[in-house]
């Protein structure tokens, strides 16, 4: 029995073998639509369809709605009233962090420095544009700064600023870098989260016994899965990523074995 049909009608949970039910209950189907309580802004669905026709296979830089449902509950855990996202792409994970900021309470408004409570970098301005319409349909313009440019040359500008969640989705081979650019300026509040995504790509994880720094001849672990030799960089600095920020003394660090990878990390109180 297809999931749609398990969940379709309370006679069908009747008639569902133990098994069914079992990968039923796994599934991404029922996580979202039954046990989850459902924090999504109207305008989401949208978005996702605007990103399946327009950009097709690239669609899937959006976060998944279960994923910004997610990010959405921790802004709540936390608090959080200012949030940097380093890659914005059509503004999916923005709208959900607006969201959630929404709902702390916080208004949308620039801060005595003159920024809104998100500030959003992204390199094409084409995604820009398209985020920026999305931002005006689901009402939280007022919530976002868009920052165009490179990523690394943003954060310089930004380097005084604090944020109370930094989530960084953008160039892979770049993670670390802005990773270390965020703790050396002490970017993150007391209580800040770093979240970081695509951590566990499939790439990565065949790079997962190398040691670091990862050498270009390092052996991949056989998985039976399709592998393009031009994201051997990707896996690999990711790798390295992971690797450092496991080992850094400064934080904790959890990797979220879900989608392709979430990785929380927070800083350690002295």
């Amino acid at each position: 029995m297809a999931f749609t049909e398990i969940f379709s009608s309370e006679e069908n949970y009747k008639n569902a073998s133990p098994e069914e039910l079992r990968l039923y209950y796994a599934s991404k189907a029922s996580v979202v639509s039954h046990h989850s309580t459902p924090t999504v802004p109207p305008v989401i669905s949208n978005i996702y369809k605007q990103n399946a026709t327009q950009y097709t296979e690239l669609s899937i830089m959006a976060v998944s709605e279960y994923q910004g449902m997610l990010q959405n509950f921790v802004i709540g855990l936390i608090g959080a009233k200012k949030i940097l996202e380093i890659g914005l792409f059509t503004g999916t994970s923005t709208v959900f962090f607006a969201n959630g900021l929404q709902r702390n309470g916080v208004a949308g408004q620039p801060d005595s420095n003159g920024y809104r409570p998100i500030v959003s970098l992204e390199i094409s301005e084409e995604y820009a544009n398209v985020a920026r319409q999305n931002f005006i349909e689901a009402n939280v313009e007022d919530y976002i700064d868009v920052m165009i440019g490179d990523a690394h040359e943003s954060l310089v500008k930004l380097a005084d600023q604090k944020f109370d969640l930094v989530f960084i989705d953008a160039d892979k081979l770049s993670y670390l870098d802005y990773y270390k650019t965020i703790m050396e300026n002490d970017m993150l509040s007391k209580n800040g989260l770093v979240i970081v995504d695509n951590t566990a790509f499939d790439c990565v994880t065949r790079l997962i016994s190398a040691p670091v720094p990862v050498d270009d001849d390092a052996p991949l672990l056989n998985i039976p899965k399709s592998y393009h030799s031009e994201w051997r960089d990707v896996g690999k600095a990711l790798h390295e990523f992971n690797e450092f920020v496991r080992q850094d003394p400064r934080v904790e660090v959890v990797m979220l074995p879900l989608f392709t990878g979430i990785t929380l990390i927070r800083p350690l109180l002295n």
